[in-house]
């Protein structure tokens, strides 16, 4: 398994796994294939070329299987706050440690952007195999937000988490 930093030479196969991941997962999203950001290949050339503050990290087995996205504040009196995003690993791959190893490499990158002390992250409730790998990371909940995300008709609440980097201030 290869895990590095999407570019550019990746915007088609990460924008048919991202849009997989909201047809497939639709509860686990805020975004849906109608509103997503990365809704063309432009748009995910734009999104993959804004490193090292905003990247998105991909698992290779060789193919693109899952995928996270890492952002770091851009206001100077909160630009200390990193956030994980759009973390998703397909089907087919799950329960062989691409989740954990795609948090890892989030984490490590955060540690290396100055200044970053802490990771946020917000997951909903239909995703609980994510939230276990999050908490398992060292993610605490710190607030729940109920009614955060509707679906089909279907309420969901959003658990937010944050983890602080060990050893930053």
């Amino acid at each position: 398994m290869l895990i590095r930093l999407l570019d550019e030479r990746d915007a088609e196969p990460y924008y048919h796994l991202r849009r997989g991941s909201l047809i497939e997962s639709p509860l686990a999203f805020g975004s849906s294939v109608a509103d997503d950001r990365a809704s063309t290949l432009d748009a995910v050339r734009d999104m993959l070329s804004r490193a090292p503050d905003a990247v998105v990290i991909g698992a290779f087995v060789p193919e693109l299987a899952g995928a996270v996205g890492l952002i770091r504040n851009h206001q100077i009196k909160s630009s200390h706050r990193a956030f994980i995003w759009g973390m998703y690993v397909s089907p087919g791959h799950r329960g062989g440690g691409i989740g954990p190893r795609l948090i890892e490499a989030a984490l490590a990158h955060a540690r290396s952007l100055p200044g970053v002390t802490t990771v946020h992250l917000s997951v909903t409730e239909a995703a609980e195999g994510a939230r276990r790998i999050y908490e398992r990371a060292g993610f605490r909940v710190w607030g729940a937000e109920p009614d955060a995300l509707r679906h089909e008709g279907r309420s969901l609440t959003e658990y937010h988490m944050v983890l602080r980097l060990e050893g930053r201030s």
